[in-house]
């Protein structure tokens, strides 16, 4: 008998390695479910890991997990890499995702690098969440949390070198490090963001070098640098530094060069996006799809529904190019793209049925890898995975 939900859900809990993970987690995809989930292959993961850390010369890999790790599922994929030798700690941009990090039983260290608010001070030093001082007053106001909490901050300070996004102006900040010494803050690193302007990187590396020497001479320990995002693994070895700061990379996506990239690495999309087919039927000549009637059939033609849609993720742009993989197949995408549904043309024979699995975005075909769906749809890849709806149940497979 096939288990329900609630069965699944209550094995998954079972499970020592799986059980940390939240209750979006299905164990499998029940056999008669037509909404969309999608699957994170936890293989996938160890082998972009294991890329990214060659890429880097060994360097540890503090994982950017943002964004609810680029729709994978934050503490998903936190409890699948946290094993892993090569991944140092985590890195995350929204104070909730760094508590609900710790709260999922990861112990790694965690990097906040945005800006906390006094209201989650005590939640986050209680967690021992890495803080990132980013602004002129975040070292007092930090200072002040723990001396209230009697315990030492941990931090990072976090330069401006030219992103002008966030963090404390590279030109300014000897006075701020200066004046972190007598307060009751730990810091645990020195890093920026890189604006992926090869000419301008190698100016800003200079800088945060820079910064980094002057404050060794004035007594401040600036702790080990980083500053190489996924696209700086591929294409900058310079920025590698003392770690690095990989996301999309991990996941399996390509940062920029889709071409040029995966020619100098291989990896793996640690994600799909599944539905089960929900209607097939034959269109007559001159029938339409969906609003606008954008496409008009011009001979009869089989078409099929997969109950997938823009408030999943599937982007509106699919009609220009976008195919599905329904059993080792792809169809191309037609009509519009409604909030939960997509059309698919299948031609003059019905080649599926209600039922079916429709895989939107994987590794299992070219045209439905993350980087292809995002050049046929006009988009980023990185829109491409982070528009991915939250709330979608996961399986780990």
């Amino acid at each position: 008998m096939p288990l329900n939900r609630r069965e699944l859900l209550a094995g998954l809990a079972a499970s020592p390695v799986l059980g940390s993970l939240s209750a979006s987690c299905m164990a499998a995809a029940p056999p008669d479910r037509f909404d969309p989930w999608i699957e994170v292959e936890a293989a996938a993961l160890r082998h972009n890991v294991s890329v990214v850390s060659k890429l880097a010369g060994g360097r540890p890999i503090h994982a950017v997990i943002k964004n609810n790790a680029y729709g994978l599922g934050l503490d998903t994929v936190a409890a699948l890499l946290e094993p892993l030798p090569e991944i140092l700690g985590f890195a995350v941009v929204k104070a909730e995702a760094a508590i609900a990090l710790r709260d999922a039983g990861i112990k790694k260290p965690i990097l906040l690098m945005g800006l906390f608010a006094d209201a989650d001070a005590q939640d986050l030093l209680q967690r021992d969440i890495q803080f990132s001082i980013c602004t002129d007053d975040a070292a007092p106001r930090l200072d002040r949390a723990a001396r209230s909490a009697g315990r030492k901050a941990m931090a990072q300070v976090y330069l401006d070198t030219g992103m002008s996004r966030m963090g404390i102006p590279w030109h300014r900040v000897l006075p701020a490090l200066a004046a972190i010494a007598p307060l009751a803050i730990e810091c645990r690193g020195t890093f920026t963001a890189l604006t992926e302007d090869s000419d301008f990187d190698r100016e800003q590396l200079a800088r945060l070098l820079d910064v980094a020497a002057a404050a060794r001479q004035q007594g401040f320990d600036p702790g080990p640098l980083h500053a190489a995002s996924s696209h700086a693994v591929f294409h900058n070895a310079d920025a590698r530094l003392d770690r690095v700061r990989p996301g999309i990379a991990l996941f399996g996506a390509y940062p920029a060069d889709f071409g040029r990239e995966r020619s100098i690495a291989a990896l793996r999309p640690a994600l799909r996006l599944k539905a089960r087919i929900v209607r097939v039927e034959r269109l007559r000549a001159g029938d339409s799809v969906s609003y606008g009637r954008n496409y008009v059939a011009a001979r009869p033609t089989f078409v099929a529904t997969v109950p997938a849609g823009h408030t999943d993720g599937v982007p509106r742009t699919a009609v220009d190019g976008a195919e599905i993989l329904v059993n080792g197949a792809t169809y191309p995408v037609i009509g519009a793209v409604s909030a939960s549904h997509t059309i698919i043309e299948i031609g003059a024979e019905p080649r599926v049925a209600i039922g079916d699995i429709a895989t939107l975005l994987g590794p299992d075909h070219p045209e439905i890898h993350p980087n292809r769906i995002a050049e046929a749809t006009g988009t980023s890849v990185y829109d491409v995975l982070m528009h991915l709806n939250p709330a979608l149940p996961k399986v780990i497979v």
